[in-house]
């Protein structure tokens, strides 16, 4: 009963009177931003079908260039057909039911409302695999930030040298980089606002660590056009207290618009997401650079990595064992480092 009565008053005891009223407007969860579409390449999507397919990709030939001389014989070199392959290994599933007099009676379309949850869901997952998966991790549980060393290869290497998680250790930040830290440590990250150049062992600051990032792929010839850098709301924050203009808007800044957040930071278009990696405590962890807890963020080119992902199926059918409707969808996809030396990552904390 919404109202209070006072003592000895009984008119209308059980409070009927006073209904309750069921508004038709839902409240939607907020939702996280996706990025993996905005920085992976789908040049294979249309070349998968079914779980288990596989993609052979052939590498460039490298040629050897030789000096000559007049009067040189020249020898013809063989040309290499190296390959490796992407396989579509990942599938996803939801199922729901509304019985026949929960949706009669509803006043709502809770069908509706679970799809586009559903959907979200679906493309959630997504993300937080693919991302954890190009820096080097894997989810410990589905719909969780990846937060374990990833040692599963996706089909095969695309360069002899990558590690069992198909990256280049060159390509991996830590505090060794950074006023020789300990290399098993992550970075201390510090704002140029409480120390313009640090010169602790394995700290920097934020903008030193992504230029950092940048000259690493300088020195690999990955191409300027085309580069990204994906963070996460601390390291945002970190970036703010470095500059607050890089998020004004009178300097180029726009806030936050799809996980997309600068479109011009050392070369790089910045992207904002939740769903990075996070190890042990994660990025906020303070008191020193450590081995244990810390976040990720990463940086490459949109030639790096290849998605191929489609909605293989989606169907409403009449549930056999009741008066209801079951809905459900699967979301089947492959993604693969094809150029581990265009990506480069750095696991930090605060200091």
């Amino acid at each position: 009963m919404a109202f209070p009565r006072a003592p000895g008053y009984n008119n209308l005891p059980n409070g009927n009177f006073s209904p309750v009223i069921y508004s038709k407007q839902v409240q939607l969860a907020f939702r996280k931003a996706a990025v993996c579409d905005a920085i992976t390449n789908n040049d294979y999507f249309g070349e998968i079908a079914n779980f288990g397919d596989s993609v052979k990709i052939i590498k460039e030939p490298e040629i050897t260039v030789k000096a000559y001389e007049r009067g040189t014989t020249i020898t013809p070199q063989d040309l290499d057909d190296e390959d490796f392959t992407l396989t579509v290994d990942k599938a996803n599933y939801f199922a729901f039911k509304v019985d026949d007099i929960e949706e009669a009676h509803s006043h709502v379309n809770f069908e509706s409302l679970s799809s586009n949850r559903a959907a979200y869901r679906l493309a959630d997952q997504f993300d937080q695999d693919v991302l954890g998966y190009l820096t080097g991790f894997k989810q410990a549980a589905i719909s969780g930030n990846a937060n374990v060393v990833n040692n599963i290869v996706n089909g095969t290497v695309a360069v002899a040298t990558a590690g069992t998680d198909e990256l280049l250790t060159s390509m991996k930040l830590t505090a060794a980089d950074f006023n020789a830290g300990n290399a098993a440590n992550c970075v201390g990250l510090k704002p140029r606002a409480s120390e313009a150049v640090p010169t602790a062992a394995g700290v920097a600051n934020p903008l030193t660590v992504i230029a950092r990032m940048g000259r690493q792929l300088d020195l690999q010839n990955v191409e300027s056009q085309g580069r990204w850098l994906v963070v996460d709301p601390v390291f945002v924050e970190l970036l703010k207290d470095e500059d607050s203009r890089l998020f004004d808007s009178d300097f180029g800044g726009s806030g936050l618009q799809n996980g997309l957040i600068l479109n011009n930071l050392h070369g790089f278009q910045v992207h904002v997401s939740n769903n990075l990696p996070s190890i042990g405590t994660g990025p906020s962890t303070t008191g020193g650079t450590n081995a244990n807890n810390f976040g990720m963020i990463v940086a490459g080119h949109s030639s790096s990595v290849a998605t191929a992902d489609q909605i293989n199926k989606t169907e409403t059918y009449r549930d056999p064992d009741s008066f209801a409707d079951i809905v459900r969808g699967m979301h089947l996809y492959g993604r693969k480092i094809l150029r581990p030396e265009g990506l480069v990552n750095a696991k930090y904390c605060l200091l």
